[in-house]
């Protein structure tokens, strides 16, 4: 028997599994040294409980579909909106150079996914999701290309698949990520680490709050102040990136333009922000972006593995971890041998190792965690931290769906 929650239900459904990952992360030390998100944490102990009621009762639930969209595309159009292509000079060459390694890495990615899944009886394009789609993409790509595939190619469960590989990638991202990065920084001798008492007095000397300037990641504790003008301006500007990409997507049905409604939110963000600001010289509350787009993210998470149904994945379980395991081997290599060696084989480069690890196998948030514990204890990357972003949260996602939407017109 299924049960079907409508919009409420499942807004509730997602908090609650929220504050289940808020307390799992603040009571279990592993969750909280590996940089688990907590809608990760509490949705994979809902999810077993779900395989758990299904396996011995028969009983399934399903969750608005509508309002996990909804979310999904507010914090993909929070990614448009906080690319300032004003900053991309800052980056220079070195920026170009990473993304150059990130697009070939993601060509890799693929390679290695659709070729075992070849080989172990699969459909090639479940490879193509156990690749770049989830690994390089995460959870919010692994959920819009997963509809894709059940709706218009038939991988059934495609979904579910995408979530379990996307998880699985978000907890290795985050363990290989900084080890990777230490081994590196130690084999070549590019810095010492600091001592406990350093560490502490840099975290409990306080930061200066009073400067306007947005500054993402670098200083994860600064607080961030917010008024009601500020949100309903900023939730007007979501709303127009939405309705824009709904428009496209309609419009460019069919053509050679044709991409995913997530991609166009994000594209909607990019032109609405740069306009605004090159153009009518309208300052755009980069805080405000930060705080609804990483609490859609979160809502988003926790929907999607809500709805994750583990039973649909068991005729896949042992060619899944094979595949998996041999892209956790491919992503260290590539990430020791190839990005650490492009970026200049200094410190920064082991930071950016580090970072590639991160959104390579899980999501930007993976990446950004891995260096803040790479330069809370080596000392500081303001290089890592502004490429790595830009490049993560932004041109890695049009990178990424351009490469998907090719390879699906050679082997679809």
């Amino acid at each position: 028997m299924e049960f079907t929650f409508n919009a409420y239900y499942t807004l509730i459904a997602a908090v609650i599994v929220l504050l289940l990952g808020r307390f799992l992360v603040n009571k279990i030390d592993f969750l909280k040294r590996y940089n688990i998100p907590e809608p990760v944490a509490g949705g994979l102990v809902a999810a077993i409980l779900s395989l758990v009621v299904h396996q011995f009762w028969g009983y399934s639930i399903t969750t608005s579909s509508e309002l996990q969209t909804s979310f999904m595309l507010i914090f993909f159009a929070s990614i448009g909106l906080s690319a300032n292509f004003a900053k991309l000079k800052e980056g220079g060459i070195a920026l170009v150079i990473f993304l150059i390694a990130v697009s070939a890495f993601i060509m890799v990615q693929n390679f290695v996914g659709m070729s075992l899944a070849t080989v172990l009886g699969l459909d090639p394009l479940i490879g193509l999701i156990a690749g770049s789609i989830t690994l390089t993409g995460g959870h919010g790509t692994a959920g819009a290309w997963g509809e894709i595939f059940e709706v218009n190619y038939g991988i059934q469960g495609a979904v579910a698949l995408g979530m379990a590989s996307a998880t699985f990638g978000l907890i290795i991202g985050g363990i290989i990520g900084g080890p990777l990065a230490k081994l590196l920084i130690n084999r070549y001798s590019l810095s010492t680490p600091r001592t406990n008492d350093q560490i502490e007095k840099q975290d409990n000397t306080p930061e200066d709050i009073s400067s306007t300037e947005y500054v993402p990641f670098e200083y994860p504790h600064r607080v961030r102040l917010i008024t009601a003008d500020n949100a309903i301006t900023t939730l007007g500007l979501f709303a127009i990136c939405l309705a824009f990409a709904d428009v496209m997507t309609v419009q460019m049905k069919g053509s050679m333009l044709e991409l995913p409604t997530f991609v166009w939110a994000l594209a909607g963000g990019v032109i609405i922000r740069n306009v605004l600001e090159g153009v009518f010289k309208i300052q755009i509350f980069d805080r405000a972006i930060d705080v609804f787009g990483n609490a859609s993210l979160s809502l988003y998470l926790a929907m999607a593995l809500l709805s994750l149904k583990l039973w649909q994945l068991a005729d896949l379980a042992g060619p899944l971890v094979v595949i998996l395991g041999a892209q956790t081997i491919t992503m260290a290599l590539y990430a020791a041998f190839v990005t650490f060696r492009v970026m200049g084989k200094d410190y920064d480069a082991a930071v950016l190792t580090a970072g590639h690890c991160g959104f390579g196998m899980g999501a930007t948030p993976t990446a950004v965690a891995n260096m803040q514990a790479i330069t809370n204890m080596y000392g500081p990357s303001h290089k890592a931290f502004l490429i790595v972003p830009l490049c993560g949260a932004f041109f890695v996602d049009l990178i990424n769906a351009t490469v998907i939407q090719v390879i699906l017109k050679f082997f679809a």
